[in-house]
């Protein structure tokens, strides 16, 4: 295309993937210096963050953020992954203690200026699936009530079943029928749909956003290697290009083409479309970050 991509689309980076030791909460090496670093790149719109440990880091964190004129985003996927914590386990109180761990997720985001936190559905058993289903809705319909008083918006993001994370939501199909039982209850929720987790609940980009369109709220775009006996199978975020990948120039084109074609380019109101790519190993992650604007760069180029 030849207008600029930043016309209907906020560009965001996952900061806490993008540089993964954010993620070590006991010791968050650096995270100011690179959080800083993604502030600085005008390339992005939107920066999206998890927890900081360290309050006084918190504050200085938020300092740079109210002068940035970013989008901030809040990602809590981390605080259930490191913990083992299941928004939606059978026991009560363990779904409780996730509950809290979202709950305290909301009030860390509205200190850092984020008007919304994405979250992940937890594993789950097939013969007690509906009773998990349940579970889940319990949780979310508490967080969205909690973050419709501070007028901040929950989302849910789309993972695989079977594959990796093997989390209760999705597949499409059955993350719309989620979202639309969450829409009969509030306004404050939707569906976060990310090009990386997609070859992983085996659907294409046209049937997932076809599927979800009425719910999706955000979105991510990565790579992941669906070869079983290759390194780096599953989903771990790997950068475009990496041996057995399975997307690329090809794929991102093919997403953001679905997502002008079904409305989503939108220049009053732009949704948020942020980079979730990792470091593999010993892999710089500031040469990371460049591959995954030199890829969608590319792939808007093409665009029709």
């Amino acid at each position: 295309m030849r207008e600029s991509m930043h016309k209907y689309l906020n560009v965001g980076l996952i900061h806490f993937m993008a540089y993964p030791e954010a993620t070590n909460f006991k010791v968050q090496k650096n995270i100011k210096e690179t959080i800083k670093k993604v502030i600085l790149d005008d390339y992005f719109d939107a920066i999206e963050v998890t927890h900081i440990e360290d309050e006084v880091i918190r504050s200085e964190v938020k300092h740079m953020l109210d002068q940035s004129h970013m989008t901030v985003c809040y990602g809590a996927q981390p605080r259930l992954l490191t913990t083992g914590l299941n928004p939606n386990n059978l026991d009560e109180a363990e779904r409780e203690k996730a509950e809290k761990v979202l709950i305290d997720s909301i009030d860390e985001a509205e200190y850092l200026g984020a008007k919304s936190i994405t979250f992940l559905s937890g594993k789950f058993e097939e013969n007690t699936r509906e009773k998990s289903y349940e579970q889940l809705l319990k949780t979310t319909k508490n967080l969205c009530e909690y973050a419709k008083s501070k007028k901040m918006f929950i989302n849910l993001e789309v993972f695989d079943y079977d594959v990796d994370k093997k989390s209760l939501i999705g597949p499409a199909p059955y993350a719309a029928k989620f979202a639309a039982e969450m829409r009969n209850f509030t306004d404050n929720f939707g569906l976060l749909v990310d090009l990386s987790h997609l070859p992983q609940t085996h659907e294409t980009a046209k049937f997932a956003i076809q599927s979800m369109k009425s719910y999706i709220t955000h979105f991510h775009i990565g790579n992941c290697v669906m070869k079983k006996d290759a390194i780096a199978y599953g989903d771990t975020h790997t950068r475009f290009g990496f041996s057995n990948g399975v997307n690329d120039v090809k794929e991102v084109k093919e997403f953001l083409k679905v997502m002008k074609e079904e409305g989503f380019f939108d220049e009053e109101n732009p949704y948020v479309l942020s980079f979730e790519v990792k470091p593999w190993e010993n892999e710089d992650s500031d040469i990371i970050v460049a591959n995954a604007k030199r890829t969608l760069n590319r792939a808007w180029a093409l665009l029709d």
